[in-house]
């Protein structure tokens, strides 16, 4: 994709952002904060029974908020990607802490991967600290489980009705970010689509990052916060078009009717700053004709978390300040 021509427009433009094919950037951070990730490797006899295991298994894992996890899909594999040679999808785990994470990953394979036909699962990363896989889930076997070392690894051979589950003994657990994000101004609900799912496309050719909302997309931005006090997340009210006019500090104008939110989980600080950067490009590139006029992000001035990706930056090439 080539790179889409700055502009030197001003119209609608706040002080220090800048347009590209009239598209305004503005000139803010997305606020990200450490997180715990795993990757996991599915295979199946063929790639429907792959996905299958995956969708399922990344199902209700959208925030932390309520979910225990954030997950998705990162890439399907081929063949010769797989440690059995057959078809497989790659899968991202986050959770804020590695204790939460260990429990949501072993939940989430024993009862979506090993209840899939002809799933087999296996360790995504080699460098880290070891979290169970198989290791608890064996003893479904019920005593006929057997294992096996290949390469200095252990892995488990567990009966099941179709021939037997095969699941690697651990995966590594790593530091990783989430909470990476973009908001997308847009004159109606038809262009905040569109614009959100090019983005997102875009973005999923990343590896090392997911998008753990539903498409991708979120369309319920939060601030931190409520005025009733047993809630810690609330509706973003500055961004929220129906409020322009009553919001003590709107970010809209009353031509932007549809705001979306992508918000990105990785592995690395680069990863999250790669997936943002290709999902700025890809709304630029259509330009603001397209109906997206504005890119922002969301940030709780640095007190969130100690990662801010600048859009600006991102624009040159860098990654989090």
């Amino acid at each position: 994709m080539s790179k889409p021509q700055e502009t030197t427009s001003a119209m609608n433009t706040a002080p220090g952002s800048v347009t590209l094919n009239g598209v305004t950037i503005d000139d803010t951070f997305a606020e990200a904060f450490p997180m715990k990730a795993t990757r996991v490797l599915i295979t199946a006899h063929n790639e429907t029974w792959a996905r299958h295991a995956a969708v399922s298994m990344t199902g209700f894992a959208t925030s932390v908020i309520a979910c225990g996890c954030e997950a998705g899909i990162e890439r399907m594999l081929g063949a010769d990607e797989t440690p059995d040679g057959r078809p497989g999808v790659s899968v991202l785990l986050f959770s804020m802490s590695g204790k939460e994470l260990a429990k949501q990953l072993e939940r989430r394979v024993g009862q979506c991967v090993l209840t899939c036909p002809t799933t087999a699962i296996y360790a995504g990363l080699d460098e880290g600290e070891a979290i169970a896989l198989g290791r608890n889930l064996r003893f479904f076997g019920d005593g006929w489980q057997i294992s096996k070392m290949i390469d200095g690894k252990r892995y488990w051979r567990v009966p099941v009705m179709d021939g037997e589950f095969v699941a690697q003994e651990t995966t590594a657990l790593v530091k990783a970010v989430g909470g990476g994000n973009l908001l997308l101004l847009a004159r109606d609900t038809d262009a905040a689509l569109a614009g959100a799912e090019a983005a997102v496309e875009a973005m999923r050719a990343v590896p090392g990052a997911i998008m753990p909302f539903p498409g991708g997309v979120v369309r319920s931005g939060s601030k931190v916060g409520s005025k009733y006090p047993a809630l810690m997340a609330s509706t973003n009210d500055a961004f929220c078009p129906a409020l322009t006019p009553l919001a003590k500090h709107s970010e809209l104008d009353a031509d932007t009717r549809c705001v979306m939110e992508i918000v990105i989980d990785g592995l690395t600080e680069a990863d999250v700053s790669a997936a943002m950067r290709a999902g700025i490009a890809a709304i630029a590139a259509r330009g603001a004709a397209a109906g997206v006029t504005r890119i922002s992000a969301g940030n709780y001035g640095g007190k969130l978390g100690p990662f801010h990706f600048h859009l600006h930056k991102l624009l040159g090439g860098e990654g989090a300040a």
